[in-house]
């Protein structure tokens, strides 16, 4: 349960996902942002304006699907790092997901890591696509993982140091 252990339920979960035909129609941001706290860095960060805070800023974040494009701006913006991006039409049987890092050493592209889900349990080890800075003052970088569809939705976390042999 959130409130004990900070894992969001199934149903914690299914109020913030896009709708299956959006998910699978190009990259979109979620916003796992499940504590009622005032901020709204998202909000200002989107250039599509799809991030909503209302009706005032201790709300969680709304995101427009339809009118998000998937950029990632947001990802290194929340403080939180609570927005995530995936991309299911990445390949075949594989998803792009990107995901918001703030540790040493970062990973490189090329570079296998161990992925983590919500509960920090390790899911496997997937490659890293690209590894991109939030700007100059900011020290959250997106990390993209090229990892399996069936996964996407549960990795949230990495763990650099995973040998592709796993």
């Amino acid at each position: 349960m959130l409130i004990q252990d900070g894992i969001p339920t199934a149903e914690d979960i299914s109020q913030v996902m896009p709708s299956v035909n959006r998910l699978f129609s190009g990259p979109v941001a979620i916003a796992e942002c499940f504590q009622k706290i005032p901020c709204n860095p998202c909000v200002k960060a989107c250039p599509k304006k799809a991030i909503h805070v209302e009706p005032d800023i201790n709300e969680t974040p709304k995101i427009d699907f339809d009118s998000c494009v998937g950029c990632g701006i947001c990802i290194s913006h929340c403080p939180g790092l609570a927005i995530f991006v995936v991309d299911m039409t990445y390949g075949e049987d594989t998803a792009l997901l990107q995901l918001p890092y703030e540790f040493l050493p970062l990973p490189e592209a090329g570079q296998f890591v161990l992925c983590l889900d919500r509960s920090g349990q390790e899911v496997g080890t997937y490659p890293v696509v690209k590894v991109t800075m939030g700007g100059k003052k900011n020290k959250t970088y997106v990390v993209s993982l090229a990892v399996p569809k069936k996964l996407a939705m549960e990795i949230r976390n990495i763990r650099p140091g995973g040998d592709q042999n796993e």
